[in-house]
């Protein structure tokens, strides 16, 4: 592998020669002969409109020389702006990582190239993975930088409206429905209506919660972030240098509202989105809100983003004798502070992120408190185990250079990844998961040894980082029940199989949310959700199912995930939708029918009106 930058630079340089003439061609073996067999293609939305992945040399080069016909893809360079291409590790590979540029048809383009030597064909530099990824459209600039706005509409007409006047009538909707109505707003809800203000779209947040940041604030008293701030930041506006590591949920919460504040959103709290049906031949939405004064508001925006969270609605889990329980009964989301359970008993069934932290703030709280476990679980140190997937935002590219890198890393590698992270990780606890074991804890580690962060992707929860609960556990402290244990519910509590009384006072059920499948089904219906299928997990694919990108529901689009996922896939999101606006997308099922005509063969894919071309 060659060492000195100007060497590397001068080695991708050629290669990008070469793939855009390649790429010109109608032979498809000089395109070939730049790819590994085993390769993968990521593209996001720059040639394919989709978020898609593709793998296998052959494959690779179909779906590309289909895609550019129309796309265009030209102008392929280094980008001087960004981190330099260098020698990296990625999934335990050497490799040579390289942020470049581009232009199609429809926009500028940014992408990651990986490269590396093909042992069969004399150390030949190949392409092992290439990511090509819509930066903006063209002509449609974010208004950030010296883009922003000037303010002259009224700043200097001292007898018209002034900044507030404005603000209140953009946000009061007298006149005018959305263009597009966020429902959730959290930093889905935030994120992807920042992204859309700055393209110029219409967006409305509308939340249940009577607060900006209630979603943070009416959590469990102790709850911090279990992940670093460095990667936690939200689109425009990062944290500001001196916040915590950890941030406390209750500063996250001041600081959403803040950010509405700052970057002009309209959001309207206290407002429950109560369902909606889709007018088919006015392409748009009839959907009722009501208000904190119970008064309705019908509206008709073209789009609906659900930013409700990878789960919604509370998973309570049918079980025969829990009615038989004279105690408090209350779901992990209903739970607030321990301190009115001081000296009693308390069940916390469930043993995710959120039973571990209810158990270890009842137990501060001086009660005795019994964790029940369900199934078995990951469990990781907060430090520095559980941080370690996040080692790249800690190697000095700037964040956005970062965010590139993450998405340009295929589920392939992701997952060769992770099962690294994990190994290195259950090293690093093996103190720690030895003392559960002991004590007949029942660990897990993932699918195929993916750990916590393949947990999240496939069913948002399963996994406990720890912060002290289980080394609780462990000494004692906190005590460890299996549910199968379980005979059955009474009055006093839990009577065990072998005979014995497990009091309670308290049964905390930690049991996790159900999917976003069952709120669409209760907003929209049983067509809806039938139409759109499952959402959040894999499947069969190697993408997120109908996340961040059009459904098969004509204007329904969905956002969820951590700080850093929606940071980083709103922007995709919100150039979608502002395609469809600008009339370079229909709306509709054009995804799916695209993807179709590519695989019989056709370049040009049907969700693209001529305004794209």
């Amino acid at each position: 592998m060659p060492g000195g930058t100007k060497e590397i630079e001068a080695l991708v340089a050629q290669w990008f020669a070469q793939f855009e003439d390649a790429l010109s061609q109608a032979d498809e073996a000089p395109l070939k002969a730049l790819f590994h067999v085993d390769s993968h293609w990521r593209d996001v939305l720059a040639l394919t409109w989709q978020i898609e992945t593709v793998s296998g040399r052959d494959a690779i080069v179909k779906a590309m020389k289909a895609c550019a016909v129309r796309a265009r893809p030209a102008n392929f360079t280094i980008d001087p702006e960004r981190t330099a291409p260098r020698r990296v590790m990625r999934a335990g590979c050497e490799a040579i990582e390289a942020i470049f540029r581009f232009e199609t048809a429809h926009g500028q383009g940014s992408g990651v190239l990986r490269l590396t030597p093909d042992g069969g064909d004399g150390g030949t530099l190949k392409a092992w993975t290439l990511l090509t990824a819509l930066e903006e459209l063209k002509g449609q600039k974010e208004q950030i930088g010296r883009a922003r706005p000037h303010g002259d509409s009224y700043s200097r007409d001292f007898r018209g409206p002034n900044w507030f006047d404005l603000r209140k009538a953009a946000v009061a909707y007298a006149d005018r429905d959305p263009a597009v109505l966020v429902v959730g707003g959290g930093q889905a809800g935030l994120s992807i209506a920042a992204r859309l203000a700055q393209l110029q779209v219409d967006t409305l947040i509308v939340d249940r919660m009577p607060r900006i940041g209630d979603n943070w604030r009416q959590r469990y008293h102790a709850l911090t972030l279990h992940n670093q701030v460095q990667v936690n930041h939200l689109p425009y506006m990062p944290f500001p240098p001196n916040w915590p590591t950890y941030i406390p949920k209750d500063k996250l919460a001041g600081w959403f509202e803040a950010y509405v504040e700052s970057l002009e959103l309209n959001y309207w709290p206290d407002t429950e989105f109560e369902g909606g049906l889709y007018d088919e031949r006015a392409r748009q939405w009839i959907v009722t809100l009501r208000r904190a004064d119970g008064m309705r508001r019908e509206m008709r925006p073209r789009h609906v983003v659900m930013a409700t969270g990878v789960s919604g609605i509370p998973n309570m889990p049918d079980i025969a004798t829990l009615p038989d329980f004279r105690g408090k009964v209350l779901h992990s989301s209903q739970y607030d502070d321990g301190e009115a359970w001081k000296g009693k008993n308390a069940l916390v069934i469930g043993t995710g992120n959120s039973g571990h932290d209810i158990a270890q703030d009842l137990h501060s709280s001086g009660a005795k408190v019994t964790i029940v476990q369900r199934s078995p679980t990951l469990i990781v140190n907060v430090e520095p185990s559980a941080q370690l997937p996040y080692a790249l935002y800690d190697e000095g590219p700037s964040l956005e250079d970062c965010d590139l890198v993450t998405v340009a890393t295929p589920l392939a590698l992701a997952k060769k990844s992770h099962v690294l992270f994990t190994e290195r990780a259950r090293n690093m606890d093996r103190k720690l998961l030895d003392g559960l074991e002991r004590i007949g804890f029942r660990l897990d580690f993932g699918e195929d040894g993916t750990g916590w962060q393949f947990k999240y992707l496939t069913r948002g929860g399963g996994y406990y980082f720890n912060v002290g609960c289980s080394d609780l556990l462990v000494e004692g402290k906190i005590g460890l029940r299996q549910f199968s244990d379980i005979s059955r519910f009474v009055a006093e509590g839990a009577r065990m199989c072998s005979g014995d009384m497990l009091a309670a006072d308290l049964i905390v059920l930690a049991t996790g949310y159900k999917g976003q499948e069952h709120l669409v089904r209760k907003l929209f219906g049983d067509e809806v959700a039938a139409r759109v299928g499952p959402i959040w997990g894999f499947g069969e694919g190697q993408e997120l199912r109908n996340m961040f990108a059009a459904t098969a529901q004509p204007g329904l689009w969905f956002i969820a995930g951590s700080l850093a996922q929606c940071r980083i896939y709103s922007k995709y999101l919100a150039l979608q939708i502002k395609a469809c606006e600008l009339g370079l997308l229909r709306q509709g099922l054009p995804i799916a029918a695209g993807a179709e005509e590519r695989r019989a063969g056709r370049s040009e894919p049907a969700d693209l009106s001529s305004a794209g071309s």
